[in-house]
């Protein structure tokens, strides 16, 4: 092994270990890291720290980025033993997918959908790994057009028929440039439950992480968050 080889190892493995003791921290004082006290717990000069993570925010976009990856992840890799055409199976795994990687890791879920860290812009190389999760329930409502077994006219689904309302005019306008841009064979409506149903999945999980489901829901809540993702498969029309 060449020295640099050598040199690059070392930095991998003191950056590795730089994030695990901020993971830590998140645990204890949330997203207010000190790179000092990582020094201190890492036996460095917080000098040396500096080398790896000019400031706070870079610290903090490191571990923004390996946390959305990894609920990509966990999502991706339980939609993905699901047969493909069994689409609420896909839709449900990956709920739980998320769900799961939340209740394990609780600072890193508050991290990256709590509150916003104050005097934090997230650059853009937090998008893609943030769209990952997204994208899973883009390519399942594509598959069930491409496979017809999503409506794809403008009509509510039969389970909600009744309940909904036409699409504003901006909203129209809005949810046609993100088909354009990310799912153009999903139709505006369709793409419309799609988001609300997304935002309902982590409206859940975020309600049982921060503490709102107590002395309500104790020992039923994996329960009712697989009852609240059927719930939003009929909306969508699953």
């Amino acid at each position: 092994m060449t020295a640099k080889n050598i040199r690059a190892r070392v930095r991998d493995e003191l950056t590795s270990e730089i994030k695990a003791i901020a993971r830590r921290q998140l645990a204890t004082e949330g997203a207010n890291l000190s790179l000092r006290a990582v020094a201190r717990e890492l036996g460095m000069v917080s000098s040396a720290v500096y080398r790896y993570f000019p400031s706070r925010d870079d610290l903090l976009t490191a571990l923004i980025i390996d946390c959305y990856d990894e609920l990509g992840t966990a999502a991706e890799t339980a939609e993905a033993a699901v047969d493909r055409a069994d689409l609420l199976g896909r839709w449900l795994a990956a709920g739980h997918g998320i769900r799961d990687w939340a209740l394990a890791n609780p600072a890193e879920y508050a991290l990256i959908y709590g509150s916003p860290v104050p005097g934090y812009k997230a650059p853009e190389t937090t998008i893609g790994p943030a769209a990952r999760t997204t994208d899973l329930i883009l390519t399942l409502l594509a598959d069930g057009v491409a496979t017809g077994a999503l409506t794809t006219g403008g009509a509510e689904p039969a389970a909600v028929a009744g309940h909904g309302s036409p699409l504003p005019v901006d909203l129209a306008a809005e949810l046609d440039r993100i088909a354009a841009l990310a799912c153009p064979t999903v139709p505006r409506e369709l793409l419309a439950r799609g988001i609300t149903a997304w935002i309902q999945l982590f409206g859940v999980v975020t309600f049982e992480l921060f503490g709102r489901f107590q002395n309500m829901i104790e020992d039923s809540r994996r329960s009712f968050f697989d009852h609240q993702l059927r719930v939003m498969a009929r909306h969508i029309g699953l």
